[in-house]
C-alpha cells in the first residue's frame, strides 16, 4: 500500500497538561485479569509485526508468527502479494507449522491434508471416498488474516473490523518516508525471555529520563538534556524523542574532550580541534557535520541519504509505535525492539531485538549500536536466549539494551510493593502516562 497522509502536529511530549491523570497502579503489572483483558480488548484487534520483507522474498516463502496462544503464518504468493492464515488444520484445528520456510504449500503433520500458497485445500487422503459431508478439496480453506506491509515489514491483524494499517500507524508512515527502511541489513536478531511485563519496555522506551543513571556511555553521542530533545506524542498513542546526535553539554568527559565525537567530524573532513570551546564543538561541530553529509554522501557511498532531510542524517528520533513496538531511527541503522506477553504469566515477557544497517559502499562490517560490530549480512535465524540476569546473554553485557534489561526484574517486583501507589513523573515523563491512558482507551473502548 502507497499511501500519503498529512502529518498531524503533535502533543508537546513534555505538557503534562495533555494528561488525564490516570493512575499507574502496579496491578496492571501483574494482574491475569488485567493481561486477560489486553488480549481480548487490545492484542486481538491491534496490527502485529510478524517479520520483515525480506525474509520472504520469494513465492512459498512464509513466517510464522506465535503470540500468546496463537499462531498466524504470512505466505508470499506467485504475484509476489502477501496473504495471512491462522496456522490451523481446517481439518482438526492442528498447528500445522512451527518455524519460517519455504515451501510450495503447507501440509499438515497429522493426517497429510494439503493446503496451496493461497490457502485452498488441494489435497486430502481419501477425499472422494470417505466423506459424507462432499469432496472437502476446493473447498475448504485456511482462515484468512487480513495482512500489510510498511517500512519492510510484515503486519497482520486478526480484526477483521481494524482500520487499515496505514490509519492505525497515523502519522508515522509519513514521518518516516525519507528512510529507505525497505534496504536495511538485519545483523542482530534476538527474542530474549524476561522477568517482567511487557508494559515495562514501552514505559522504558517512551522517556530518556533514565539515560544519565542507566547509559552513561550515551551523553558523548547523543544529546539527551532535559531541554535538547523533541517530545511529541500523538493521539492514536504513538510517540517519539528526536534526539540530537552530538556531546551532551551537561555529562562531559573527563579531560573534557570528546574523542568519539571527535572522531564522526574527522570522517567527514572536518577538524574537530578548530573549535574554542567544548560547547562550540558540540553544537557547531553538528551544524558542520549536517553539511558536510550533505556535500559528500554520495562519493562516500552512504546512498540511503539521498532523501533524507538534515535532521535526519545527523540525528535519532526514538520512537514508540503503539502498544509495543520501538524503533530507533539513527542515520545509519534501524534499530527495532518489541516486547511480547508470555502465554501463561502477565510477570514475564519476551523481548525482540533487531539491529538493521543501512548498506554502505565498501562496507563489510558495521556498529550495531545494541550489540557491537557486527558483519554486514543477513542474520538468518534468531537467538532465543533467557536473560537470566545477564548470564543468558553475556555478549551484550555492558549495551544499552543490557542495561535496560538489567532493571526490569526490580521493576517488576516494586510493582508489588505497598509503598507503589502511582509514579510521580517528570515532565518528560508525559509519554510514559500518556501510553497508559491511550491503553486504558482500548481497554474499555473508548477508542
Amino acid at each position: 500500500m502507497n499511501k500519503q497522509m498529512t502529518v498531524p502536529p503533535p502533543m508537546d511530549g513534555r505538557d503534562p497538561s495533555n494528561l488525564r491523570g490516570d493512575k499507574l497502579t502496579g496491578d496492571r503489572y501483574f494482574s491475569k485479569e488485567f493481561a486477560q483483558k489486553e488480549w481480548d480488548k487490545l492484542w486481538t484487534r491491534i496490527w502485529h509485526v510478524a517479520g520483515r520483507t525480506a525474509d520472504i522474498p520469494e513465492a512459498g516463502d512464509f513466517l510464522v508468527h506465535n503470540f500468546l496462544k496463537e499462531s498466524v503464518i504470512c505466505m508470499r504468493q506467485d504475484d509476489g502479494s502477501i496473504k495471512a492464515y491462522y496456522n490451523s488444520c481446517a481439518h482438526r484445528g492442528m498447528r500445522m507449522v512451527d518455524e519460517s520456510s519455504s515451501v510450495d504449500g503447507i501440509t499438515c503433520p497429522y493426517h497429510g491434508w494439503h493446503y496451496a500458497k493461497d490457502g485452498t485445500l488441494d489435497h486430502a487422503q481419501d477425499a472422494d471416498v470417505d466423506f459424507s459431508a462432499g469432496n472437502p478439496c476446493g473447498k475448504l480453506k485456511l482462515k484468512p488474516v487480513r495482512c500489510d506491509t510498511w517500512g519492510g515489514f510484515v503486519w497482520y491483524t486478526m480484526d477483521d473490523n481494524a482500520p487499515d494499517l496505514y490509519d492505525f500507524l497515523d502519522p508515522m508512515p509519513q514521518l518516516f518516508q525519507r528512510y529507505p527502511m525497505e534496504t536495511a541489513v538485519r545483523v542482530v536478531w534476538y527474542r530474549i525471555a524476561i522477568n517482567a511485563n511487557w508494559k515495562f519496555v514501552t514505559d522504558n522506551f517512551s522517556e530518556s529520563y533514565h539515560t544519565r543513571t542507566a547509559h552513561p556511555q550515551v551523553p558523548p553521542w547523543i544529546d539527551q538534556d532535559v531541554d535538547s530533545a523533541r517530545h511529541e506524542m500523538w493521539p492514536k498513542g504513538h510517540g517519539r524523542t528526536v534526539q540530537p546526535m552530538r556531546p551532551s553539554l551537561t555529562d562531559r568527559p573527563a579531560g573534557g574532550y570528546d574523542h568519539m565525537f571527535a572522531g564522526i567530524l574527522k570522517f567527514w573532513g572536518i577538524d574537530p580541534d578548530k573549535y574554542e570551546s567544548y560547547e562550540e564543538f558540540a553544537l557547531q561541530g553538528w551544524k558542520d557535520l549536517k553539511a558536510a553529509k550533505q556535500a559528500q554522501w554520495k562519493e562516500k557511498g552512504y546512498v540511503h541519504y539521498e532523501n533524507m532531510n538534515d535532521e535526519e542524517i545527523t540525528d535519532s528520533p526514538h520512537t514508540v509505535m503503539f502498544p509495543n513496538v520501538t524503533i530507533s531511527f539513527l542515520p545509519d541503522n534501524l534499530i527495532f525492539f518489541r516486547s511480547e506477553p508470555h502465554p501463561d504469566d502477565p510477570e514475564k515477557c519476551y523481548f525482540d531485538l533487531w539491529c538493521m544497517a543501512f548498506p554502505v559502499e565498501g562496507q563489510d562490517e558495521v556498529e550495531s549500536i545494541m550489540a557491537g560490530k557486527k558483519p554486514l549480512k543477513e542474520v538468518e535465524t534468531c537467538e532465543h536466549r533467557d536473560f537470566d540476569g545477564g548470564r543468558g546473554v553475556p555478549e551484550l553485557a555492558g549495551q544499552i539494551v543490557y542495561q535496560d534489561m538489567e532493571l526490569a526484574e526490580n521493576m517488576q517486583a516494586g510493582m508489588h510493593s505497598r509503598g507503589y501507589q502511582d509514579a510521580y513523573l517528570s515532565d518528560q515523563e508525559t509519554r510514559v502516562r500518556f501510553f497508559h491512558e491511550v491503553l486504558n482507551d482500548w481497554l474499555e473502548e473508548r477508542n
